[in-house]
């Protein structure tokens, strides 16, 4: 691929468009976006974000030096002459609080820094939310987008996220899952309340919480048994103690 030379006028980059193909968009204004640096010259980075025209990144804007080949995590706005513009400083625009939002609303995620919790995420692309380690059915990647959940709005406005529904959908997922794995092991799952909560998220994809309230309604509906080694479906041809 050739790359523009770095004689180009400052706005050339952003006025020249890369190809006449239409192009799917990769982010539109007012989203938060993974995207990648196509080049950078005195006036800044430019970011391909799936249009005719480089998104410009100012060097105001930016965090650190974004290399060519690079990706950013942005948040794409309009300048004063209602351009687009891209920038990092994302703390800027999105809020702490979540006020409008509540428990079980399904929301669109983008994943963004780790921390000793778990992984910050920018909910619908304006606020900040956590998904918790424990809760993770596997290694979130940065910029990665996903559909999500409201766990929990705190006192302070803040929000917990889930990547699985709450409540009886949450139940319902995991007991699926459950049964899937009694089917795949010839009525026989390997796991039991005890066993940790990584081997439970890597076997099932889904919270050792979930797991434990799914075992106990189908406990409950006489459908498996639970023992030492593991969990066993009940044959359903065997009459329950009601029919007896």
């Amino acid at each position: 691929m050739s790359r523009r030379a770095p004689s180009r006028p400052p706005s050339a980059a952003a006025d020249t468009p890369r190809s006449s193909e239409s192009r799917a968009p990769q982010a539109a204004i007012g989203e938060v976006a993974w995207l990648r640096v196509v080049s950078v010259n005195d006036s800044g980075a430019f970011l391909d974000w799936g249009r005719p025209k480089d998104l410009l990144l100012p060097f105001g804007e930016q965090v650190g030096r974004p290399e060519a080949g690079r990706h950013v995590l942005v948040k794409i706005n309009v300048d004063e002459r209602s351009r687009p513009v891209a920038s990092m400083r994302l703390n800027r625009f999105i809020a702490d609080t979540g006020d409008d939002l509540a428990p079980g609303d399904a929301v669109t995620l983008v994943v963004a820094d780790r921390t000793p919790l778990g992984v910050k995420a920018v909910v619908e692309h304006r606020v900040w939310g956590l998904l918790y380690q424990d809760d993770l059915p596997r290694t979130l990647r940065r910029g990665e987008r996903l559909d999500g959940y409201v766990r929990r709005v705190r006192e302070d406005g803040r929000l917990d996220l889930s990547l699985a529904p709450l409540g009886g959908a949450r139940r319902d997922q995991a007991r699926e899952r459950v049964l899937a794995a009694l089917d795949e092991g010839n009525g026989f799952l390997a796991l039991t309340d005890k066993s940790p909560a990584a081997v439970v998220k890597a076997r099932l994809g889904v919270s050792k919480s979930a797991f434990k309230e799914a075992i106990g309604g189908l406990y409950k509906q006489r459908r498996i048994r639970l023992e030492a080694g593991g969990v066993h479906r009940v044959d359903d041809e065997a009459p329950s103690d009601d029919a007896r």
